[in-house]
């Protein structure tokens, strides 16, 4: 599987477009001309969104001029390569680690799934060595516990286990 530069950026232009056009359509719902005390409240949302998708259509454009005159270039394909099989894998491995932490922390809590996330990253992933990894992994619960808890007073999501042991 080999995914090209160009294909990426017209993706993401398309993704951007469509951000713009529903940047556009809720400013209509605020209305969005200039009334008879100024600008109404979708006035300057509509015109960004605008130019959120003329931007995005500069992008499609000159990609595919890009991609035209990178067509008569000898070996251009290799150099426009965005994702092959190598690079998709690595993508993956870190990938699908972050969504085990979501469904980990809705279920045992942020702290939790945190804590297991940031070892697996630095054991598994990055190589360290077990208690390092474990350490690291502590400190960085412990620090967001500080400062989420008990600085900010803003509770985040603790689940049975923290709970049981009366940290809630």
């Amino acid at each position: 599987m080999d995914i090209s530069r160009s294909t990426m950026d017209i993706a993401a232009a398309c993704v951007t477009a469509a951000v713009g056009a529903v940047v556009c359509y809720g400013a209509t719902l605020n209305g969005f001309a200039w009334g008879p005390s100024g600008p109404e409240p979708g006035y300057f949302p509509f015109y960004v969104g605008c130019l959120i998708i003329l931007g995005s259509a500069g992008t499609i454009v000159q990609t595919l001029l890009r991609r035209n005159a990178a067509g008569h270039v000898a070996g251009h394909a290799e150099a426009d390569s965005f994702l092959d099989g190598e690079r998709l894998r690595t993508i993956v491995a870190f990938f699908l680690p972050i969504v085990a932490m979501v469904a980990v922390s809705a279920w045992l809590g942020l702290y939790i799934g945190m804590g297991l996330y940031i070892f697996y990253a630095l054991r598994v992933a990055a190589g360290f060595r077990t208690l390092p990894s474990l350490l690291a992994a502590l400190a960085v619960v412990a620090v967001n516990f500080v400062i989420f808890e008990k600085l900010f007073m803003v509770p985040l999501l603790k689940g049975p286990i923290l709970e049981a042991f009366g940290i809630y």
